[in-house]
């Protein structure tokens, strides 16, 4: 979506110098932790477990705490068991959002969630409120001064990519969710560096928003980022790039 580049690279670079790098850790295990125990703990079959692993990874977790999360996950060690939820709300200038979260007490979390939402501006609707404006597709980020725009643009659909935009300083490629991984084995295969990829639910349709109802999106989406149970958080909104880098 428009903007979300932008967000992403953002993210990215705050997330390489992150003092909270023990919040991120949390979250990593988590969801190396789930994936294990919905798909067994072999990363050559559990797609979902591979991501998580090479996200933690490039994260600089140390391989102890991976595989202790995995082995919590399978069963082999004891450990706590997180359940999925999915948060739908608005923001300000009504902005649809979506949360993914996994946590020990759907009970605590919701309440506090519902409190975030509440305090900056938003405020937390009923399942499906705003589920049907997103659909779930690969993702990948890659720098423009990183590759040739034609040269990614052939390698990318050839290996199954559904499109590829230019947004800014990056390019943006989609994907189905099945078809991720071999677009990113593609890219991998002609050296060329991923910023980011991942699986994420992309909007169908936007809503722009500037001044003052920008900042308190933001605000809102990095408060809600910020949460320890929250892995995820999806929204619709379209900020300009200069002003979106601004406030962020």
């Amino acid at each position: 979506m428009s903007g979300h580049s932008k967000w992403a690279s953002i993210k990215h670079k705050k997330a390489a110098t992150d003092a909270k790098r023990g919040a991120l850790f949390t979250k990593l295990i988590k969801e190396i932790n789930v994936a294990a125990r919905n798909g067994g703990g072999n990363m050559e079959t559990n797609v979902a477990l591979r991501t998580a692993v090479q996200k933690a990874k490039s994260g600089n977790m140390p391989w102890d705490n991976i595989d202790r999360a995995i082995k919590k996950g399978t069963g082999e060690l004891p450990g706590v068991v997180y359940e999925s939820i999915i948060y739908e709300g608005y923001g300000p200038g009504g902005v649809a959002i979506l949360v993914e979260a996994l946590t020990d007490n759907k009970n605590r979390a919701s309440a506090e969630v519902r409190n975030l939402f509440s305090k900056k501006n938003g405020n937390l609707a009923g399942a499906g409120s705003v589920s049907w404006i997103f659909a779930k597709k690969g993702y990948i980020l890659v720098e423009k001064d990183k590759v040739n725009e034609e040269k990614l643009m052939d390698i990318a659909l050839n290996a199954g990519a559904e499109d590829m935009k230019s947004e800014d300083d990056a390019y943006e490629i989609t994907t189905s969710v099945s078809d991720l991984e071999k677009v990113k084995q593609a890219l991998a295969d002609n050296k060329i560096p991923i910023q980011e990829a991942e699986v994420t639910m992309v909007p169908s349709s936007l809503v722009k928003v500037t001044g003052q109802d920008a900042k308190n999106v933001l605000a809102l989406v990095e408060t809600l980022e910020e949460h320890e149970d929250v892995q995820k958080v999806h929204a619709n909104f379209d900020i300009p790039d200069e002003e979106l880098e601004k406030t962020a």
